[in-house]
């Protein structure tokens, strides 16, 4: 049996075209961990920065890469191997996951390979009602939203605040997600419906008819209308956007309501917001396996339905990158290794 495979290597950081795809050493089964054999991977926003070396960083927090390092955390695929120690799964189980993630964010987690090796509690078995591709655009943007959302999960420190994220109750309440056709913006919208909630999608006009589909109650085209001119007396607003002006959202919030960031990077309203008695709170996300079993009914029966924007072989993920650089992403782009 071989020790190579097929992976995405980077040699140096740049643009898509430093993607190489080449043969690489099989990852080594260390205790804890399974060796998959990887079907299709999902392409994430920290892909790029890695790729491009975190060059929007400070020059102390960009990372100092060991190169030839491999890029990628969501997988979906087969159980080809355990190490001794690990009883939850077996081989031939399909599976998804979220890899090394925050752990793996300087380094690159793995993913865009043939196989990759996954802490077992990062893995979940994968959902049946929906395939490979579909399954592997689902973890990083799930688990996000369900932190945000839903449950952390989780005890670790908080990178972004002095305390602990906690979701609020969603039940007869009113939520504005800002960025609601992308990767996590969509499975949010679907999350707070599931949870009770009326839900106002703010996206580009391209993506009515799918909000409408999943069953909005209010769409806004954020190039017509300025959804925090719009919109009053929201109980929560979910920023999956992040960038300049994040604290206009203060003013479509009810006093007392929250405001969660996915990037709160930039956030210069907490003044404001203290003086309306508004929670503004953000948080990172984390690898949990737990999570992916908990939300896997929800995708096999529908609840959730992961939309994928475009799909590329492995050996293409040049052109998956540069579709993620022209933007205006409806849901996710996937990467195909068989």
């Amino acid at each position: 049996m071989s020790n190579l495979m097929k992976a995405v290597r980077l040699h140096a950081f740049g643009g898509p075209e430093v993607l190489v795809y080449e043969n690489a050493p099989k990852p080594e089964l260390q205790p804890g961990e399974v060796l998959v054999r990887v079907h299709a991977i999902g392409v994430n926003p920290p892909d790029l920065y890695l790729r491009d070396g975190y060059r929007t960083l400070p020059p102390e927090w960009r990372p100092d890469a060991s190169f030839p390092l491999i890029l990628g955390t969501d997988i979906s695929g087969v159980v080809d191997d355990l190490a001794a120690d690990v009883d939850d799964f077996s081989a031939g189980d399909e599976v998804y996951a979220m890899v090394r993630f925050p752990e793996g964010v300087m380094t690159g987690g793995g993913a865009y390979a043939e196989y990759v090796s996954v802490p077992a509690s990062q893995l979940a078995l994968k959902p049946t009602g929906i395939d490979h591709v579909r399954a592997a655009g689902v973890p990083m943007s799930l688990l996000t939203a369900w932190q945000f959302l839903i449950e952390l999960g989780h005890h670790e420190p908080n990178p972004f605040q002095s305390f602990a994220h906690e979701p609020v109750p969603l039940e007869g309440k009113t939520v504005l997600i800002n960025g609601a056709g992308g990767g996590v913006g969509h499975l949010a919208v679907q999350l707070a419906k599931w949870k009770g909630a009326r839900v106002i999608a703010v996206a580009s006009s391209k993506n009515e008819t799918l909000m409408r589909d999943l069953g909005v109650d209010q769409f806004i085209d954020y190039t017509k209308v300025a959804a925090d001119e719009a919109v009053r007396d929201a109980d929560l607003v979910l920023d999956a956007v992040g960038g300049k002006h994040m604290e206009r959202f203060l003013s479509s919030l009810k006093p007392g309501g929250a405001l969660f960031l996915v990037n709160p990077l930039g956030f210069t309203g907490q003044e404001k917001a203290d003086a309306l008695g508004i929670k503004v709170s953000s948080t990172q996300v984390r690898s949990n396996g737990a999570q992916l079993a908990g939300a896997a009914p929800l995708l096999s029966d529908g609840t959730i339905r992961p939309i994928i924007d475009s799909s590329f072989r492995l050996s293409d993920a040049a052109s998956a990158h540069q579709r993620a650089a022209d933007g205006g992403i409806q849901g996710k782009i996937v990467l195909i290794a068989d």
